[in-house]
């Protein structure tokens, strides 16, 4: 059995969808996408099978590049936790990053600060549940670099709020905080029965895939 179960059969479904879509007529294409976003305009109708759909897509980008990039974030993330922590924090940080960004969207709309037009907006993609894995890897991080690590980060994200201004970039200021809780969860059952973290020094193809699952977090963060 391989040591990342859920790294290759989410990438695999990735790219099967990419490429299935990739050949799809635009017409087609953005029915699909529309059908799988969790934008209001389906939340508010019943439709919350759109909150796991929606991870389903890569969202921006080709995904021939976006899938292998992120694979090396799953994988060093799933190596060094586990599949079901990656699965819980990836899910859980997409789900919950996109229900308090729609939260906020009902606000605006209610209020008549955005337009209603954003209910229907597509809305779908890999980048909140990538995010929270990426703030979730705080907890196998030595001591002295954890604080390092979630303050640079909290600080990009930041800036990309400030420039970005979009609830997407909120969004992704959310999920990687509910990564980082998550860490700190992780951290403080480490040690337990059941509850193992692989905290040995990173090998060189770890910082290998360290270096890639930074340039992923950064494009996500300063380029949405």
């Amino acid at each position: 059995m391989p040591r990342i179960p859920a790294t290759l059969g989410y990438c695999a479904a990735l790219l099967l969808i990419g490429t299935v879509l990739s050949f799809a007529s635009e017409t087609s294409r953005s029915a699909v996408l529309f059908h799988l976003s969790t934008n209001l305009h389906n939340l508010l109708n019943g439709r919350l099978a759109t909150l796991l759909s929606s991870a389903f897509v890569t969202g921006g980008g080709p995904v021939w590049l976006t899938v292998p990039v992120l694979a090396c974030l799953l994988a060093l993330a799933e190596l060094r936790f586990g599949t079901r922590r990656l699965v819980a924090i990836f899910f859980g940080g997409h789900i919950g990053a996109t229900l308090l960004v729609a939260g906020g969207l009902m606000v605006a709309v209610d209020r008549g600060w955005i337009s209603h037009a954003v209910m229907r907006v597509q809305d779908v993609g890999v980048s909140y549940g990538a995010m929270a894995v990426l703030g979730a890897l705080t907890a196998v991080l030595t001591r002295r670099w954890r604080w390092a690590w979630a303050a640079s980060w909290l600080a990009v994200a930041g800036l990309g709020v400030a420039l970005d201004r979009t609830f997407t970039s909120v969004g992704h200021l959310l999920a990687l905080a509910i990564g980082l809780v998550s860490a700190t969860v992780m951290c403080t059952l480490a040690g337990r029965p059941g509850q193992w973290l692989d905290k040995r020094p990173f090998t060189h193809p770890d910082r290998a895939l360290l270096a890639i699952a930074i340039g992923l977090g950064a494009t996500c963060l300063l380029l949405a």
